[in-house]
């Protein structure tokens, strides 16, 4: 099937507005002197609009659904969406992780006795 210019232009111009939308919402609420929306309508807009988003990559850009058999394109959508949850999943019990460990307040001094100690070396 082949995909017409329009369609590429139609497919810029909404990630365009969507991106711009997103901003714009989150730019109005850093730099106002009141706040401009509540903290849960802020978040609930920009993971709308984030999905819009993500709806019209797939559609327009990766071309998902157009072909005769778009089972192996969920197959690899399915996987990189279990990939990036997995680096997001990873990452938050990283930070979370440090973050405890920072809690404990112990100095680099501290830190390295620790460790020291724990692996058997001192």
């Amino acid at each position: 099937m082949k995909f017409s210019r329009l369609s590429y232009a139609t497919g810029f111009v909404l990630s365009l507005g969507l991106t711009s939308a997103a901003f714009l919402l989150v730019w109005r609420q850093t730099n106002s002197d009141s706040t401009a929306f509540s903290e849960k309508f802020l978040i609930t807009w920009v993971i709308a609009l984030a999905l819009a988003q993500l709806f019209t990559q797939l559609v327009f850009f990766l071309h998902l659904g157009r072909e005769r058999s778009p089972r192996w394109n969920l197959t690899v959508l399915s996987f990189a969406a279990l990939v990036v949850l997995i680096l997001v999943l990873g990452s938050l019990w990283i930070m979370n992780n440090l973050n405890y460990h920072q809690a404990n307040e112990m100095t680099p001094a501290e830190t390295d006795k620790y460790i020291l100690e724990d692996e058997g070396i001192h």
